[in-house]
């Protein structure tokens, strides 16, 4: 494990403070897991972007679907005709 010394604001380490009491828990505890969510949130943010590219670029090369398809396929659901997934 490694140091790393931070400054807080008072409006930070205020209601920081009072948490850490309320809950039961040390700030370091708490600091370390916002850190957590913080990065969890960023690297899935960074997903979707690449997602979002990655289907942009299919749509631009042709590889689509169109809506309307899907919407009578979502429709043949659990009925007895089914029908499978459309194709780009």
């Amino acid at each position: 494990m490694s140091l790393t010394s931070i400054r807080l604001n008072n409006e930070v380490e205020i209601p920081l403070e009072n948490l850490s009491k309320k809950l039961d828990r040390s700030k370091n505890y708490l600091i370390n897991q916002a850190i957590r969510e913080f990065i969890a949130r960023k690297e899935m943010e960074e997903t979707l972007w690449s997602d979002t590219l990655e289907a942009l670029d299919s749509i631009k090369s042709g590889k689509a679907v169109s809506g309307q398809e899907v919407e009578s396929w979502l429709q043949s659901w659990g009925g007895p005709n089914e029908k499978a997934p459309p194709k780009p």
